[in-house]
């Protein structure tokens, strides 16, 4: 995990940036629809878990956009390489949650592998952290899912005044229309960091690796 300074004088989003930051800070969500057909039928024929799959494919699409991730370190305003997910494990004996997370690697089955092996030593742990013997790493941005609610609409809203650029995503309970499968995902942004544009970007690459996720086995 390397953190890179910005050279602000060069930034082209040096005005952007400001204004949305520091004159009118301002945030916004969008919900949309992916289609998960091809991606469920390969992990069904693979007896491989959803969830894991859907943490991998969401941070390696993100992890390809510079604009995602954004941070302030010390003051500093750059750029990490690498995001890495913070998720919740739902315990279904007291109906709450507890933060874990898995760094990313760009080999599917080395990720995959290192989050089962997480829920396996951490996934019983109660309390807000599973991984108690560390906080998260600064480079953690977060995604989950709401598996019990298909929704339309899905907003994640910080009430801590702090520099936070990082993107929320957030998924809902797949459906059916049409003989397809469909995932409701939202995705929370600093305008600041990102524009419609980017989103359109990473919405675009992340149903082409859902279509296609048979390449990464």
């Amino acid at each position: 995990m390397n953190f890179t300074p910005i050279d602000l004088a060069a930034w082209p989003r040096r005005e952007v940036f400001y204004y949305f930051s520091r004159m009118a800070p301002t945030g916004y969500s969008l919900t949309t629809e992916l289609d998960v057909t091809a991606l469920r039928r390969t992990l069904k024929e693979t007896n491989l878990k959803f969830f894991p799959a859907y943490l991998w494919l969401v941070t390696r699409r993100l992890n390809q956009q510079e604009e995602f991730k954004l941070a302030e370190q010390e003051g500093v305003l750059g750029t990490y390489d690498v995001l890495t997910p913070l998720y919740a494990a739902f315990h279904s004996d007291t109906k709450t949650f507890s933060l874990m997370w898995t760094p990313f690697q760009e080999d599917f089955s080395g990720f995959y592998q290192a989050y089962l092996e997480n829920q396996a030593a951490y996934g019983d742990n109660h309390g807000i952290l599973a991984q108690p013997q560390t906080p998260p790493p600064p480079n953690a941005y977060t995604v989950s899912c709401v598996p019990w609610v298909t929704f339309s609409h899905f907003a994640v809203h910080s009430y801590e005044n702090k520099p936070y650029y990082f993107p929320s995503v957030e998924a809902g309970k797949i459906f059916s229309r049409d003989g397809a499968q469909l995932l409701p995902l939202s995705i929370t942004c600093h305008h600041a960091a990102t524009d419609g544009y980017h989103i359109h970007r990473f919405l675009e690459g992340l149903q082409e690796d859902m279509d296609g996720f048979s390449q990464f086995l």
